[in-house]
């Protein structure tokens, strides 16, 4: 067993409510800059990121250097942007309930902004990154990495807007996302069309950058400290509902709740996954490995902040729980993170 910790943050996809995980990420970070902390952060800090969809956007955003309070600005700033022009519900028989155009046009920015008014690549990241897409092109998962292990030609040359813009590609939210033609590490011309988000199969994709670790950088569990982040979640309780369970109530113009509980219960039973890996069954083992999960609980209907949230009391209410969250698990992330303040 070696003495350093190889230590991978991860996290959950969830569309607005990405403002959670920013904001905890914000604080670890100001925190260290008021200490005045050289490597203030969070891709200095860590090994390897992982991230689905919204998480995924962050995670590669993390990688590149930009700081997760800007991140977290550009949601809160631009929710209605994003999310405010919702179409209606015959519109959305045949088309996704909203344009991508406006997330591109700020994800380009931000990008183009940290790397010399260039679309960077994914092999420009700073630190290891994966983000989680499902292939419709080819109908399997996928995981889009950066260069991090000679064997991963494949995807280190793809524009990181192309890879923050599939991943984030929610069913009914927003279209498969197409991009343009690339070439791979060995010169191979790769098209790159009708990616989806990687929710519909790794929502928490901490299961998977857990074994990423131990299989592309030959880490034993023992020596893995896994930081999970949440986007928050409601509990899925129908216990006096007798039919009524038709189309309707699953997808409609105003909550889509077949993609929620597709995405929760993957990441849900990761969370199960990872208990047992960890401490065994009924917890009776010691840990095998150090591991946090952080997330908040919409409890009732009314708590509850879709994926496309856009008003921005609700939003404001979002980050009060994360504030309110990192502050409780605040020495346990620096302990994981392996940062003595």
């Amino acid at each position: 067993m070696s003495g350093k910790k190889f230590r991978v943050l991860s996290l959950d996809g969830g569309g607005i409510r990405g403002i959670f995980p920013a904001v905890i990420l914000s604080e670890i970070e100001k925190e260290l800059k008021s200490k005045e902390v050289e490597n203030w952060q969070i891709y200095q800090n860590v090994d390897l990121i992982f991230g689905t969809s919204t998480g995924g956007i962050l995670a590669l955003a993390l990688s590149l250097g930009i700081p997760a309070e800007e991140i977290k600005d550009l949601y809160f700033n631009n929710a209605k942007k994003i999310f405010g022009n919702k179409k209606g519900i015959l519109k959305c028989l045949n088309h996704s309930s909203h344009d991508r155009a406006s997330l591109k046009c700020l994800l380009e920015c931000v990008f183009k902004k940290y790397h010399n008014n260039s679309i960077p690549k994914l092999k420009d990241c700073k630190v290891p990154v994966g983000v989680s897409i499902y292939d419709l092109s080819i109908g399997k998962p996928s995981v889009l990495k950066s260069l991090y292990h000679h064997r991963f030609t494949r995807d280190p040359n793809l524009p990181l807007l192309d890879a923050a813009l599939s991943t984030s590609s929610a069913p009914t939210y927003f279209d498969p996302y197409s991009g343009d033609m690339y070439k791979d590490m060995k010169g191979d011309v790769l098209q790159f069309k009708n990616k989806v988000d990687g929710g519909v199969w790794a929502n928490n994709p901490s299961l998977i950058a857990l074994i990423e670790a131990q299989k592309a950088f030959q880490k034993e569990l023992i020596d893995i400290n896994l930081l999970s982040i949440g986007t928050g979640e409601r509990i899925f309780l129908e216990p006096s509902r007798e039919n009524k369970f038709g189309i309707w109530y699953w997808i409609n113009n105003k909550r889509k709740r077949i993609i929620e509980l597709f995405m929760q219960g993957q990441s849900q039973q990761a969370e199960n996954i990872l208990s047992l890996l960890k401490n065994g069954i009924d917890r009776q083992e010691p840990d095998n490995f150090a591991y946090l999960r952080l997330n908040t609980l919409f409890k009732t209907e009314a708590e509850n902040i879709e994926m496309d949230e856009t008003d921005k009391d609700r939003l404001k209410n979002l980050e009060t729980r994360a504030l309110e969250v990192y502050n409780e698990n605040k020495v346990e992330i620096y302990k994981l993170l392996n940062i003595e303040l």
